[in-house]
């Protein structure tokens, strides 16, 4: 049976209300989105801001009556009319039924992402199976491909590798596929250590890869170390993320916005040669080598 789902242009409106309201009429999920072109980068610490402009798909039951329930959230929002429209959304596998967006993707020469099960027949692919999830990091944003074909480049044959704020665990278990010795994937959300340990299983690379979620566990010195995050917390720790690497040792970071760069790359220069290595969507990455002490 399909569902009925209302499309509501919400503006400038609380969406708190708008959820309330379809919840008490019987909505079973309510999702909120940019209804223009407002991108939310990167906000102050403890604060989660929306868009300038809202839109709220509510979905509900397949016998439910979209006409009632857009006249009843009118009137009680205060909306116009126009301001909802009805769609019929039709029942199907969900839980695969997103992965059709996704194909294998290449990075760099070898590398390869392949999720939903499926592969490629290039030759000299390296496979890193990995599905599209809750937690942050599937190859493609532009941030996390930069980083994938950097670690393609590089050789990693029998380095100690972290990654700092490890989200779906892709950097680490890419790096142990191009041949790492081990890797320690270290972040504060539960959600990505339970995505970065089943996509360890997964691959098989479960008896090389250490998941900490505090990080007091962190042990140091690594060979190379991974930290994909965000401007902020890359100056704030980086003495801490720096010094986790050897001297001679090597350092990615990115998460960067172009014009955030110079000011990462200020915090590392007392103890790295820093560079940028890619530019890509209006997003930076820099590798460094830790000078000898």
């Amino acid at each position: 049976m399909p569902f009925q789902q209302l499309v509501i242009d919400l503006g400038s409106a609380d969406p708190g209300r708008t959820e309330t309201a379809c919840f008490a009429l019987g909505a079973l999920s309510v999702s909120l989105s940019d209804a223009a072109d407002n991108p939310v980068l990167e906000p102050p610490p403890g604060e989660t801001p929306l868009w300038p402009e809202t839109c709220a798909r509510a979905l509900f039951p397949g016998a439910a009556d979209p006409r009632i329930l857009a006249a009843t959230l009118i009137a009680v929002l205060a909306l116009p009319a126009e301001a909802i429209r009805i769609e019929a959304v039709e029942d199907r596998v969900w839980e695969r039924e997103w992965l059709r967006d996704f194909q294998p993707m290449r990075f760099g020469r070898r590398l390869w992402v392949c999720p939903g099960g499926q592969s490629t027949t290039a030759p000299d692919a390296i496979v890193l199976n990995l599905d599209p999830g809750l937690a942050f990091g599937t190859g493609t944003h532009a941030t996390t491909a930069m980083c994938l074909e950097w670690l393609d480049g590089c050789s990693l044959a029998s380095l100690r590798v972290l990654d700092c704020g490890c989200g779906s665990g892709i950097l680490a278990l890419a790096a142990l596929k191009l041949g790492a010795r081990s890797a320690c994937a270290f972040d504060t959300d539960p959600q990505a250590l339970i995505a970065t340990r089943e996509n360890a299983v997964r691959n098989g690379l479960d008896d090389r890869l250490e998941i900490l979620a505090a990080a007091d566990g962190l042990a140091g010195p690594f060979d190379l170390v991974l930290a994909n995050i965000l401007a902020g917390p890359l100056q704030q720790l980086a003495a801490r993320i720096g010094g986790l690497c050897r001297p001679g040792g090597r350092l990615l970071l990115a998460g960067l916005l172009d014009k955030q760069a110079e000011d990462v790359a200020v915090a590392y220069l007392p103890c790295f040669d820093i560079r940028t290595v890619a530019r890509r969507d209006g997003w930076t990455a820099l590798a460094g080598i830790r000078r000898a002490e």
